[in-house]
């Protein structure tokens, strides 16, 4: 066993390589957490969207568990359940009282592992995926993202939504399902986090117990082989493209930077801090200047993106479209600002407290701190960031901040997203 000393989790890694990480908090609750290192990024295009199709079967059964028994179960314990799929992972999670967590926690384990995928619940849920797909795309903040993340990025697997597109969706099998289900759900790729108010050891010995029973009765592993491009070069020059959507009132616009992501993480600190100068919360640069003081946007934020191949950097604002060219002269004018001054000690403590506080108030409950664990072991293989990120957030200087300004964020070399409602008359 590895115990860490900052926040105290225990770390097991059990024979098959199932990595089970457990922490007790006094709060009459206990989260599972169930992370596979499995997202939109591993598929091929030919199947893309599975990763989260997937997900939705997960909740119709196995051999041993009826369709819709483990959901009437969790609610008569009064616990809550979901499942999350994003580009590098999914997660499937619960909530209970400690007094169900020994119930609950095998049925949770069985099934991810061994779910029956029938295909009658394969072809009704398909349904439901495809319905999904259709309302993402009628979503103006989901068009935007979508527009951008192709603008962001030319070879990275990034570039294409999670959810798959509707046409590729439509064709795939259950034969299919099945062998991705193989291919990436076994112990190596799983991390179980576990926190709550009852003893450690009660926790990993019945996530323990649990597996060394289900385990047997799981599909034999196909290889994992995935090849990904490297992460693609800076902009070299504006990349600009612009849309007209018919159901917008008013514009958007997104400005983009290729950044490290969570395999070169170096600068992510310096950029996290950069995000929350510009563009988050009412102080920030951006809407002090552009929303309060010059009124050209209706909203404007600035985000840090840290996907685990390469990252990204946005800004994004709602405005007049006659507003459009002031606005992005205004914020290549602040980026130019953090690269050619530094920024003031008071200014930096201010945000670093900022950044901090958000990062501690965030895991402060065992759904919280299950989720910060699962992610960073599953990603990572190590939680040695998630306990240092308050201490090198509070340790920048305003030259680290400079520096991450002019090493990724040229006021001259970016994409550009733009969509514009129709022209009135």
């Amino acid at each position: 066993m590895i115990t860490t000393a900052l926040n105290t989790p225990t770390i097991v890694e059990l024979d098959d390589g199932l990595t089970i990480i457990a922490e007790t908090l006094p709060v009459e609750a206990v989260n599972l957490n169930v992370w596979f290192q499995v997202g939109s990024a591993v598929e091929p295009d030919t199947i893309n969207g599975m990763a989260h199709f997937l997900e939705h079967m997960m909740f119709k059964g196995t051999p041993n568990v009826k369709p819709g028994e483990f959901d009437r179960i969790v609610e008569q314990r009064g616990g809550v359940m979901n499942a999350a799929t994003s580009q590098d992972y999914t997660h499937y999670y619960i909530t209970t009282a400690p007094q169900h967590f020994a119930e609950l926690a095998p049925l949770q384990l069985e099934l991810v592992s061994n779910p029956s995928l029938p295909e009658d619940e394969f072809n009704r849920e398909k349904k439901v995926v495809l319905e999904e797909i259709r309302r993402s795309e009628d979503n103006t903040m989901g068009r935007t993202y979508a527009r951008a993340m192709e603008t962001c990025y030319q070879s990275l697997p990034y570039r294409r939504p999670v959810l798959g597109a509707a046409s590729v969706i439509a064709d795939v099998t259950p034969k299919q399902m099945r062998e991705f289900h193989r291919q990436w759900y076994h112990p190596k790729t799983m991390t179980v986090s576990v926190v709550g108010n009852l003893p450690v050891e009660t926790l990993i010995e019945t996530v323990t117990d649990a597996w060394e029973t289900i385990a047997p009765q799981c599909y034999t592993p196909l290889p994992t082989q995935v090849s990904f491009p490297s992460p693609e070069a800076p902009f070299s020059e504006v990349v600009r493209n612009e849309f007209i959507d018919p159901q917008l009132q008013q514009a958007r616009l997104v400005m983009l930077w290729r950044v490290p992501g969570l395999n070169d993480r170096e600068e992510i600190y310096s950029l996290n801090v950069i995000a929350a100068i510009l563009g988050q919360g009412k102080v920030s640069r951006l809407f002090r200047q552009l929303r309060e003081e010059e009124q050209l946007v209706s909203a404007i934020g600035a985000n840090n993106s840290s996907q685990k191949l390469q990252g990204n950097f946005s800004i994004s604002a709602r405005l007049p479209v006659e507003n459009l060219d002031k606005v992005e002269t205004a914020i290549k004018a602040q980026i130019q600002r953090l690269q050619n001054e530094k920024v003031s000690l008071s200014e930096l403590n201010r945000i670093q407290k900022q950044v901090a506080n958000r990062y501690v108030f965030a895991n402060e409950k065992p759904s919280d701190r299950a989720n910060l664990y699962g992610y960073y072991f599953s990603q990572l293989g190590d939680l040695n960031p998630a306990f240092n990120y308050v201490e090198i957030i509070r340790n920048l200087t305003p030259e680290d901040i400079q520096n991450a300004a002019q090493r990724y964020l040229s006021p001259d070399a970016y994409g550009i997203v733009i969509l514009s409602p129709p022209q009135q008359g």
